[in-house]
């Protein structure tokens, strides 16, 4: 779909410099692909229970989450919930601010960041979990 639109709408781009291609395709196929979590309501976000202290889980160590094959580290990013997953990638992988997040999902930016929080931690606790088992 996000091929189809690009190529729908390439007489629109406009080169800004190098990489300027990149980011607009990359921008049409994020979009293309929030519209359809969107209109599948996969993005279940949940709100932060203010009142409830969440458990506290200790960032892995880098040089240990380094020696995580790849593969197994997508696996756990594909294995949160779709709204974790979803502002996860954005944020971390994509680059974007909380701020962009919140514009891009109809959200607002206190949720962004506890989605973040909390996909953090679910993968904190996977990766503890794999580290003892190998």
């Amino acid at each position: 779909d996000a091929f189809l639109k690009i190529y729908g709408a390439f007489d629109r781009f406009s080169y800004r410099g190098p990489g300027s291609l990149r980011a607009w395709m990359e921008r049409i196929a994020v979009n293309v692909a929030l519209e359809w979590l969107r209109n599948r309501n996969k993005l279940n976000f949940r709100t932060l229970d203010e009142g409830r202290a969440l458990p506290d889980v200790p960032e892995p160590d880098p040089s240990e989450v380094a020696r995580i094959p790849r593969d197994v580290l997508m696996e756990f990013v594909g294995e949160l919930p779709d709204g974790y997953r979803t502002v996860f990638n954005l944020y971390c992988i994509e680059g974007y601010s909380h701020r962009d997040i919140a514009q891009m999902l109809g959200i607002n930016e206190k949720s962004s960041s506890s989605q973040l929080f909390r996909a953090r931690t679910l993968l904190a606790r996977r990766i503890a979990a794999y580290m003892e088992t190998h």
